[in-house]
């Protein structure tokens, strides 16, 4: 950016108040960047065009939750999520990766539509910026985690992804702890194994949702390239490197991944390193056949496991009365 600068005919010292202003603070606008001249400002407008994500659908539900549609520069849509724990004082975000997916998980409404293109790091980071703000206008308390849980598959936008966890965790951009990031993945293990190697320290969920080969490939294609021996070994590498939280995420679906047998093997997988397991209550997508386990078959599901001495924790639907599954909205019109 030095280089840029100096190229404007400015001296190099700008290149960190620009910097600061779009990766500090968030500014989409050359106008508001105050402390550059005025001249400065109208020959980046003249050079340079910032694309910022902007809002264009908001839903707010009854428990807290507010989910956001936010349109592209190129008329794509994605979306977050914003999720209050307000008794803990925990606010996440969920942040999408791509315009659409590719993997067409059979459960999931960002699977019935077709992967457009990965969002750039900026794209990333924007949303992270908007939903802070409204976080911040809303409850008074800015975002304490981000989930990278929202639409796409962010280890398939893999350089993108990893550069917006450096601009989100570093000093001179958001300064967020990366142990307050948490990267959640369907299960690609070659990058697993590639992101073990980052340094960054975030936290890694699976998207697990069965713990045998023959139902997750059912439900999960990606399986049969990725299959849980070798996803194991490549997430027992990634938690040797980073000493992070690992967790498996676990939908549980009506008589297909819910029983005691289930939960035995499940138990078993999480034999090979530390992990939380959070059990999560599925959010119905239209034109898709799985539904939600009965809440008496998650509790035993759940007891199982913790007789095992195993860390389980239960995650009721949020925002059952707004387009509360992951690409509901975006797929909208």
């Amino acid at each position: 950016m030095i280089e840029q600068v100096k190229s404007l005919g400015e001296k190099s010292f700008r290149a960190q108040q620009l910097y600061e202003w779009l990766w500090q603070k968030g500014e989409t606008d050359f106008n508001k960047m105050s402390n550059l001249s005025k001249t400065f400002r109208e020959t980046l407008l003249a050079h340079y065009l910032i694309l910022p994500i902007s809002l264009d659908k908001e839903q707010r539900s009854v428990d807290g939750t507010i989910k956001f549609r936010f349109k592209l520069h190129d008329g794509n849509f994605i979306e977050s999520v914003l999720i209050p724990v307000e008794k803990d004082k925990r606010f996440t975000v969920c942040v999408s990766s791509q315009v659409g997916c590719s993997l067409s998980c059979k459960f999931c409404a960002t699977g019935q539509m077709k992967r457009m293109r990965n969002l750039d790091a900026a794209e990333i980071f924007d949303q992270v910026v908007a939903v802070n703000k409204v976080c911040e206008e809303v409850y008074g308390h800015k975002l304490t985690n981000i989930v990278y849980m929202g639409m796409g598959e962010p280890l398939l936008n893999y350089n993108n992804t990893i550069e917006s966890i450096r601009k989100i965790s570093a000093e001179d951009g958001l300064g967020m702890s990366p142990r307050r990031i948490t990267l959640s993945t369907v299960g690609i293990a070659k990058m697993i194994l590639r992101l073990s190697e980052e340094g960054l320290r975030v936290n890694l969920a699976l998207s697990l949702h069965a713990a045998d080969d023959i139902k997750r490939s059912e439900i999960m294609p990606i399986n049969e390239q990725n299959d849980l021996i070798t996803l194991m070994k490549a997430i027992k590498v990634f938690h040797q490197s980073n000493h992070t939280k690992i967790s498996f995420e676990y939908i549980a679906f009506k008589d297909f991944n819910d029983g005691i047998g289930d939960a035995e093997r499940l138990a078993k997988l999480c034999s090979n390193f530390p992990v939380t397991i959070n059990i999560i209550e599925y959010n119905p997508v239209e034109n898709v056949t799985y539904t939600k386990a009965d809440e008496q078959k998650i509790d035993q599901f759940a007891l199982y496991l913790r007789n095992k001495g195993l860390m389980v924790t239960l995650r009721r639907s949020r925002g059952k009365d707004i387009d509360a599954a992951c690409g509901q909205l975006a797929n909208k019109n």
